[in-house]
């Protein structure tokens, strides 16, 4: 089959949506449209929309519409389940490691403990009798870890309606979809050229990306999912240089320093919950990675993998994918 892609830059991100050439190009501007409008109501970054004015009323019930209370019940559900490594209320932590400043220093151990009494998604107070929610004084909510994944499970759910039953949206590569089914490469998390290692010790098969034709790109390995959402969370490209030492963006709550992990990946249903679960999987030590996946798998479809500090690859139900 013949297919056509648009790219469109939105969420800080190059969105793909790729689809069969036979239908018309009027359909990328509705499905765009659509993230451009969860862009507009629900991004922590858009001003005016419902998460800004929670957090600029913080202290106060802020009226939302069904969708907010929606999107912020299912999260802090998910929170639970991942044992409060996953946090929509980082942000103040976010700032002191100074990830909006040019010349960032080492926070202080004293400043950490500070901002992570504000760090608390359990504070989150949703009324869905009177549609508000309030979040506690000087809490900040960032939706980034998630609001990406939203928009574009809408716009899956929005293409089936359409009849699309072959298609594929990349998310830049933190998150793709597939309608039908697609091979996917997890790309090795490594700047250099690094064989991981799984819990048995033995080496993972790398193979050179044949379309980079240069040793210092490398493939992990590929997946097929079919009608199934891939999200994945590393660290590679979005850090810190403090005193010559990376120190990456996905922080735990709990310890208030970035995980020192160097990727997950997970397989679900729904891209939404999908992206959640790899930011909070992220902070996890292998022998809570493999306990809250296996909660998960009670409520969902899950497989997924983690590649701790130490290059060491653990899976969880990936074996009929590879």
């Amino acid at each position: 089959m013949m297919y056509k892609v648009q790219v469109r830059f939105l969420f800080h991100s190059d969105i793909k949506i790729k689809i069969p050439e036979i239908y018309d190009d009027s359909i990328f501007d509705k499905l765009f449209g659509i993230l451009e409008d969860i862009d507009e109501k629900y991004n922590s970054y858009s001003e005016n929309s419902y998460i800004d004015k929670i957090n600029k009323n913080s202290g106060h019930f802020v009226k939302v519409n069904d969708e907010t209370i929606k999107i912020l019940s299912k999260i802090i559900h998910l929170s639970k389940i991942i044992g409060g490594e996953y946090d929509i209320t980082i942000m103040p932590l976010i700032r002191l490691w100074g990830f909006y400043k040019q010349n960032p220093i080492l926070p202080s151990l004293d400043k950490i403990k500070k901002a992570k009494r504000l760090v608390d998604y359990k504070k989150i107070i949703i009324d869905k009798k009177r549609n508000r929610i309030k979040i506690e004084k000087n809490q900040e909510i960032i939706t980034g870890s998630f609001i990406k994944a939203y928009a574009i499970e809408k716009i899956v759910e929005e293409m089936k309606k359409i009849g699309i039953k072959d298609a594929i949206v990349n998310a830049g590569g933190s998150s793709i979809i597939a309608i039908d089914e697609w091979g996917i490469i997890a790309e090795n998390p490594e700047e250099e050229r690094e064989i991981l290692r799984n819990k048995k010790g033995m080496p993972i098969k790398i193979t050179q990306n044949q379309y980079a034709g240069d040793d210092e790109y490398n493939d992990l390995f590929e997946i097929k999912i079919k009608n199934k959402s891939y999200s994945t969370s590393n660290q590679k490209n979005t850090y810190l240089l403090i005193n010559n030492e990376k120190y990456g963006h996905i922080i735990s709550p709990k310890t208030g320093f970035p995980s020192q992990n160097k990727q997950v990946g997970v397989i679900t249903e729904n891209a939404f919950f999908g992206d959640i679960i790899s930011t909070g999987m992220y902070n996890q030590t292998p022998e809570k990675f493999y306990e809250i996946m296996g909660k998960l798998s009670k409520e969902m479809e899950i497989s997924g993998f983690l590649i701790d500090k130490d290059g060491e690859i653990f899976y969880f139900n990936m074996e009929k994918y590879f």
